[in-house]
């Protein structure tokens, strides 16, 4: 019995040790397997790219705001004749006028008839004021003689003095009625656009009515909203490039800053001073000579965004190919001695062109990505072969500005 299990314990142990060494042969036999094969497919490039060193250079620096295109100045041309009634109106809305051009006429027969009346008073009291005048020149010298007394020597000093009162009352009542003949004729008090009408033929109008309202020299603003933190940075003169809604960009400059700051926005009003309302090419309006009736391409009551130009400063760029957006995050990659890629975070600030500028996560002795970059993957081994051209810089005309100053 002893025998036996002494016999099997035997057998049981150099199978165990016939597996081990089995065990043992076979991954030798892989390890040197291994060692003898190419390399894998995946340690091949997983794609050929171009690479390229971040660049110095000089980017505008600019101040973006949102605001109102407004009239610089809007007049108000009313009449100051009453009971009158409109005889013709000769502008209507969107039309250019000069200063002194007739806008509006009364019916001026009331006035006319009025001021006949008038000159027949001032002649009657001339008339009376010489009678008056030779009466009392012979009472003073019947005087002398005593004829007359000394009281009715006075009563004919007044009777003159009287007699040219009545004469100066009749030449200012005729002078009225000349001022109401020139009233009834409405002229524009200066250059510019007629921004609305409410002038009606046949209507009979109030001393103080409104009739029209014009921009005066069809000037315009652009009202821009700006934080009260970067009101340092502006001055008067600064340059501002404004695109109105219709698509229409003008160039305007800064004229001053708003006196208050909105509590609930803690935003400024700054007033830049854009060009005269800009109009479409057209005929000719026969009221005036040279006036083109074509539609504005800016107009009062737009809305505007603008930049304004702070001048220049340096920046890190890379190609705007080059940046990478994943998961609302930009990244760049970035080319090792191994030719593998290393996915790096970024900040990104302004994009000039072709040209990202990067504000922090990479060092300009870097070199990253560009073509094929939104192809690759954290880790990737790459081929890199050289740029087919050379990166320019299109700059964005820049803005030119003047120094910050206090704004008056």
């Amino acid at each position: 019995m002893n025998a036996r299990t002494g016999f099997r314990r035997s057998a049981l142990l150099w199978t165990v040790l016939a597996l081990l060494a089995s065990s043992a042969l076979l991954w030798w036999a892989l390890q040197a397997k291994d060692k003898s094969a190419p390399p894998a497919a995946a340690q091949r490039p997983a794609l050929t790219i171009s690479s390229v060193l971040p660049a110095r250079t000089s980017l505008p620096r600019q101040l973006s705001a949102n605001g109102d295109i407004a009239a610089w100045q809007e007049a108000s041309v009313g009449t100051e004749s009453n009971g009158l009634k409109l005889d013709t109106v000769l502008v209507n809305v969107g039309d250019v006028v000069r200063r002194g051009q007739v806008l509006a006429r009364f019916d001026p027969r009331s006035v006319q008839a009025d001021l006949a009346q008038g000159r027949a008073s001032l002649q009657e009291a001339r008339a009376t004021a010489a009678q008056a005048e030779g009466n009392a020149a012979r009472a003073r010298n019947l005087s002398a003689s005593g004829a007359l007394s000394r009281q009715e020597v006075d009563q004919y000093a007044t009777a003159q003095q009287t007699a040219q009162a009545r004469v100066a009352v009749a030449s200012a009542v005729l002078e009225a009625q000349q001022l109401r003949l020139a009233q009834a004729v409405v002229l524009a008090p200066d250059d510019g656009v007629i921004s609305e009408r409410k002038a009606t033929v046949g209507a009979v109008v109030a001393t103080g009515t409104e009739l029209f309202r014009l921009i005066r020299q069809g000037r315009l603003e652009w009202r821009a909203e700006v934080l009260a933190s970067d009101l340092p940075l502006l001055a008067p003169g600064t340059r501002a490039r404004v695109t109105a809604a219709s698509g229409a960009v003008v160039d305007g400059t800064v004229r001053k800053a708003g006196p208050t700051v909105n509590p609930e926005t803690r935003k400024l009003l700054v007033y830049v001073d854009i060009p005269a309302m800009a109009r479409a090419p057209a005929t000719v309006n026969s009221q005036v000579t040279g006036q083109a009736s074509g539609l504005p391409t800016v107009l009062p009551g737009m809305f505007a965004r603008g930049e304004f130009g702070l001048g220049e400063s340096d920046a890190l760029t890379v190609p705007q190919e080059a940046v990478v957006v994943r998961d609302g995050f930009s990244y760049v990659f970035v080319v090792d001695a191994s030719q593998h890629v290393q996915l790096r975070k970024v900040q990104v600030g302004r994009r000039v062109g072709a040209q990202v500028e990067v504000l922090g996560g990479l060092d300009a002795q870097q070199p990253v990505a560009v073509q094929g970059a939104g192809f690759l993957n954290d880790g990737d081994l790459v081929s890199v072969v050289p740029r087919t051209a050379n990166l320019e810089l299109k700059q964005a005309p820049a803005l030119a500005s003047q120094a910050p100053a206090a704004i008056k």
